[in-house]
């Protein structure tokens, strides 16, 4: 070999090795995960350590489920399915059983808000875990892709108050987001007739289904989109998989249906009878466009351009969004279905927004590189006006609700303990509160829980479904009895029990807990005018106590939830 040849060789450029690329893109992949995390959890530690009352509902379940006492709300209560999220419920129970939820405190946090949020933040890892990979199928740039997508999403306070709120959103989230991913997969691969795919949707969609009623629409989520991408040489295979996938959904959710009609006589949860849930309405188109106007506007019209542009022309890009598209409509249908929630923040919401982002992050890195320079910069001009516009009102949701969150379960659990003192107070055993707020109630309290709304009192939830208060009042004062009771806000105005002649006659007010609220007790249950007297006193300590907890409704209360021996 001639030195010129050997000299012309050590000047040709040297490409570097595929390993260092392939660690780029390791480390980029990380990067759009952790960052995104991190995010999310930042925005979580704004709201402190508040779980929602709702939460202690599951809560409750699982302790009575691990201690052997089956799914009711308290030991020696009726059967009633009051959860509807018997995933997040398992969730919960294995984590009882494994000694690390409802038992205590680790490193100075109780583990009835560490493990739920643990849990959660796992959830969201997931997710955004999810999001890059379906990214990578169908972007040249996945982990910026999924890395906008997840920042995007851990900015929504609706995403991240209920994810981490100790309800089943998170783990809702998780498998909504990864049913899609493998849909986007295997639709941008040509996979989408091979069983593993179809087994692996109705896996998915199952887990959906069992972690909130509403999940039960991703059943048809693998179906839509095998029928969408179907061609003539894969007919025969896709209407085979089809069926695959949905029985593989069955399987798990016919399981649990059957054992729901055998333990609770039942065939949708006490919960969904409570709430009186029917068939969807015109009206129910007004709350998809309340989503949007959550979002603002500028970014769901930047939104619609981008993904309108992306799907003009045929492209695994468009293969793709296809494919996404379909739950993600899913999830706003399922969302729109649902009656309106009393709670804000857009609750049942949760895996529009993830999938939302994505779709639009995938179509607008598509839609970039066709445009000219001016097109870039117009667009980009759009997008940082219509992000400023989202993040401002994004920070008033924020603001708003870590200074007054909803229902905390610690202030309930302090209530609780005002209830336990009139029932001392008075002497009175095995008695009973009607209240709509059950979570730390049945968590903390000793008196045996009489629900007002009906999520787990079948009897009281009948009331609801057939709308027949009357019958609701007459029950309470003629059967129930209850001892103490507690009434507030929409419940009151609903049920017209504080307006009844025999709340007046039959129940002594000690105290109004707000405009619409007060707490009662029964006046048969009054020895003498020396008790009644003591509980009118402790009734304005505990006003008193309660008052000063408003600064500290973010904050948890003690290291165990447990009734006071």
């Amino acid at each position: 070999m001639s030195a010129d040849t050997m000299a012309a060789r050590t000047t040709e450029p040297v490409e570097p090795p595929k390993t260092t690329a392939n660690l780029s893109r390791r480390w980029a992949a990380v990067l759009a995960v952790v960052v995104p995390t991190l995010v999310t959890c930042v925005h979580a530690l704004g709201y402190g350590r508040w779980l929602v009352d709702d939460a202690g509902i599951t809560f409750a379940y699982a302790r009575s489920v691990a201690q052997g006492n089956g799914p009711v709300l308290q030991p020696g209560a009726t059967a009633v399915e009051g959860y509807s999220d018997p995933a997040w419920l398992g969730v919960l129970t294995v984590g009882r059983w494994l000694g690390l939820f409802d038992h205590g405190a680790w490193f100075g946090i109780p583990d009835y808000v560490l493990f739920p949020k643990g849990i959660a933040l796992l959830c969201c890892i997931g997710v955004f875990v999810a999001l890059y990979r379906t990214a990578a199928a169908v972007t040249e740039r996945p982990a910026l892709v999924a890395g906008v997508a997840g920042v995007i999403t851990a900015l929504v306070p609706s995403f991240v108050i209920w994810c981490f709120s100790g309800l089943e959103n998170s783990l809702l989230a998780l498998a909504v987001v990864s049913l899609a991913s493998v849909l986007v997969r295997a639709a941008a691969s040509g996979t989408l007739a091979r069983p593993g795919v179809a087994i692996a949707c109705g896996a998915l969609a199952a887990l959906a289904a069992l972690t909130r009623p509403d999940g039960a629409l991703y059943a048809a989520a693998y179906p839509l989109v095998a029928l969408l991408f179907v061609t003539r040489p894969a007919l025969r295979r896709t209407l085979w998989v089809v069926p695959l996938s949905v029985v593989t959904f069955l399987i798990p959710w016919g399981a649990y249906l059957a054992w729901r009609i055998a333990e609770f006589d039942a065939v949708v949860p006490n919960t969904a009878l409570a709430k009186g849930q029917s068939a969807p309405t015109v009206d129910s188109i007004r709350k998809a466009v309340d989503l949007a106007s959550y979002l603002g506007w500028p970014l769901v019209l930047v939104a619609v351009v981008c993904l309108g542009a992306a799907l003009a022309r045929p492209s695994r890009t468009r293969t793709g969004l296809v494919a996404l598209l379909v739950p993600l409509v899913l999830a706003i249908i399922g969302f729109s279905v649902l009656l309106q929630d009393w709670m804000p923040q857009y609750r049942f919401a949760t895996p529009v927004w993830p999938l939302a982002a994505l779709a639009t992050s995938i179509a607008a890195a598509h839609l970039l590189p066709q445009l000219a320079v001016r097109g870039r910069a117009a667009l980009a001009v759009l997008t940082a006006i219509a992000c400023t516009l989202a993040g401002i009102s994004w920070w008033q949701n924020y603001d708003e609700f870590s200074t007054g969150p909803t229902v905390p379960l610690c202030v309930v659990v302090q209530q609780a303990q005002e209830y336990d003192g009139y029932a001392r107070i008075m002497g009175v055993r095995d008695a009973t509160v009607l209240l709509p707020d059950i979570g730390g109630t049945a968590l903390a309290g000793n008196l045996r829980v009489a629900d007002v709304a009906g999520l787990a009192d079948k009897r009281i939830a009948q009331f609801w479904s057939d709308e027949d208060m009357a019958g609701l009042r007459d029950y309470v004062f003629t059967e129930l009895q209850p001892a103490v009771i507690h009434i507030h806000g929409s419940w009151a105005n609903a049920t017209g029990l504080l307006d009844d002649p025999r709340m007046q006659t039959d129940y002594l007010r000690l105290r109004w807990t707000s405009a619409t609220g007060a707490n009662l007790v029964r006046r048969d249950l009054i020895p003498n005018p020396a008790v009644q007297d003591e509980l009118i006193k402790f009734a304005r300590h505990s006003a008193t106590v309660q008052a000063q907890l408003g600064p500290q409704r973010t904050r948890s209360c003690g290291d165990v939830l447990r009734p006071e021996a």
